[in-house]
């Protein structure tokens, strides 16, 4: 589906579905362990990167809703579980939403149905 979507000349150069399961848990984590303390990256990550990982994390919460009760509550629930408590100990709460300015749901919504990943803010920001 994914080579579909794109110009002959990229078509083989997909090797594998960038939206699979595996990936948005790869991508999730990645942005986790970028934000953990002692973790320091010569990497470029702009701060527009990290609301495309925040948008990424609601991806993956809404695949995971589709998903049987078993698939949930079994490996991927306690994988998912486990990486977002890893983003809340390499965060801190934002009720002022200081970042708001530049990290930005992508998708129409209220305030109120962001996932609670919107409204913290790294320990250490990752794009200084």
């Amino acid at each position: 589906m994914e080579r579909s979507r794109v110009a002959p000349e990229l078509r083989e150069r997909i090797t594998s579905p960038v939206y699979s399961v595996q990936e948005r848990f790869a991508s999730w984590e990645r942005v986790v362990r970028r934000m953990e303390p002692g973790w320091a990256s010569d990497d470029f990550y702009p701060i527009s990167a990290y609301a495309n990982d925040l948008d990424s994390r609601d991806s993956l919460g809404q695949l995971m809703n589709t998903q049987l009760a078993e698939a949930r509550e079994g490996v991927l629930g306690r994988l998912l579980s486990q990486v977002d408590e890893r983003f809340v100990a390499a965060t801190v709460p934002d009720p002022e939403r200081s970042l708001r300015a530049w990290v930005r749901p992508t998708r129409a919504r209220p305030e109120a149905e962001l996932g609670a990943w919107w409204k913290r803010r790294p320990l250490r920001d990752p794009w200084d």
